[in-house]
């Protein structure tokens, strides 16, 4: 664990810039962490990396909530869908 065993990491696009091998390492220290007992906050736009270690995704657009939900939820929500996939209009 980290060396003050801190209750919650806050953690900001940790994975920017890193290839696919290196963002793997990455997530499989932030789950060791988060298998002690440390709340993990975790600001990303790797959505794989989101998706593969998040309970609970909450979704920003221009400052502003947009989603929130499980992976699941929020990758098949329409408004998440077309604010950063271009996938359609929000109705």
């Amino acid at each position: 664990m980290l060396a003050t065993r801190p209750k919650m990491l806050l953690l900001d696009e940790i994975c920017g810039g890193l290839n696919h091998t290196e963002t793997s390492a990455i997530l499989d220290i932030i789950r060791s962490i988060r298998k002690k007992g440390a709340t993990i906050v975790f600001i990303e736009h790797d959505m794989k990396a989101v998706t593969s270690i998040c309970d609970r995704i909450v979704v920003l657009n221009s400052g502003e909530k947009l989603a929130e939900g499980t992976p699941e939820e929020i990758t098949n929500n329409p408004d998440v869908i077309a604010a950063y996939l271009g996938g359609g209009h929000h109705a």
